[in-house]
């Protein structure tokens, strides 16, 4: 658990060396090899989920969808509202400002551990089907959820969780957020390469017709999951400064979020139908609408978290005031 220690250690006046009886560090060429071996092996580890997710992004189109410039183009315009809610997620880090170069490398990794969803989900969906509507809800809530936003925390996990710049809980919500907007980039970009027409298009009006609807459906969906990583990336913070209750905390948080992600995926065609219905409004109309809705709510249900953590921290920040200090300004009548 976080803090214990040996009761040799705890009973120690610190007057005796008890290396390699209650406490360890690295003296020894023995103490020396040991350490570069484990961090070989849990390098080793982290570089093969990284290359094994990028041989899957090749292998399904991924990267080809990434380099082709209408593709890309399309991909970029998609992404802007994601990009938007990132870039206020890592505003409101009162903490520190984040390198760049962490949030860069979870953003990658975001993009690379989508193809473990992608493939998955590809295999697990055939065995929903047979039950309809309730067999694509259990699809949602059982395989898509939680299967997207662990691969999405493992985003976080692989490289940013370790660094000692993650140095705060809100830190979390900040890599989440940037994994999320990886994940939504090459999710979109795999959407948009099977939606688009096998002929191909200038990039002109024929461009800008055909693929213009598609892009739009998907700058709608972006931004969902930048808020259900942000979410799950927030407890991923949590656990990381509660190392005796890590694993609870994860797991909440994937729930959660997974929990979110399955209820717009299960309800966002009942709900588009209900605007419609509603409003009189067709087209893209009752969409928009509704995401605006649930991405609204569940936006707002981050920002407090947010803004709790904001308030806790200026308030941890700010002197307390003393007697004294009244007494100070109290001599200004006398």
């Amino acid at each position: 658990m976080s803090g214990r220690r040996d009761p040799v250690e705890e009973a120690s006046d610190g007057s005796v060396d008890l290396y390699d009886i209650a406490t360890w560090e690295e003296r020894t060429l023995l103490d020396s090899v040991s350490t570069l071996l484990w961090r070989v092996v849990a390098g080793s580890a982290r570089l093969a989920v990284v290359l094994f997710a990028f041989l899957l992004l090749i292998g399904i189109g991924g990267f080809a969808a990434l380099t082709d410039p209408q593709t890309g183009l399309l991909t970029v315009l998609s992404a802007i509202p994601a990009i938007g809610l990132a870039a206020y997620v890592y505003s409101t880090d009162v903490s520190s400002n984040e390198p760049l170069s962490l949030l860069v490398a979870t953003f990658l990794l975001g993009v690379l551990t989508a193809n473990f969803a992608a493939v998955l989900n590809t295999v697990l969906q055939p065995y929903f089907r047979v039950f309809g509507f309730l067999g694509s809800a259990l699809f949602f809530f059982l395989v898509v959820g939680p299967i997207e936003e662990s691969v999405k925390l493992l985003a976080v996990r692989l490289y940013a969780y370790t660094d000692a710049r993650f140095d705060a809980v809100l830190d979390g919500a900040v890599y989440g957020a940037m994994a999320g907007l990886g994940f939504a980039v090459i999710e979109n970009a795999l959407y948009i390469t099977r939606q688009l027409p096998n002929q191909g298009l200038d990039l002109g009006l024929g461009l800008i017709g055909v693929g213009g609807g598609i892009t739009a459906v998907r700058a709608l969906a972006g931004p969902g999951h930048v808020i259900y990583s942000a979410i799950a990336g927030y407890y991923l913070g949590l656990a990381k400064f509660n190392p005796g209750k890590r694993g609870p905390i994860v797991v909440k948080g994937i729930l959660l979020a997974a929990f979110v992600h399955a209820t717009y995926n299960t309800t966002v065609g009942i709900g588009t139908a209900a605007v419609s219905i509603a409003t009189g409004f067709s087209g893209l109309a009752p969409y928009l609408i509704y995401v605006l809705i649930y991405d609204g709510i569940f936006g707002l249900f981050l920002l407090r978290k947010i803004q709790k953590y904001r308030d806790s921290y200026h308030q941890a920040h700010t002197p307390a005031t003393t007697e004294s200090d009244f007494d100070s300004e109290l001599t200004e009548f006398e």
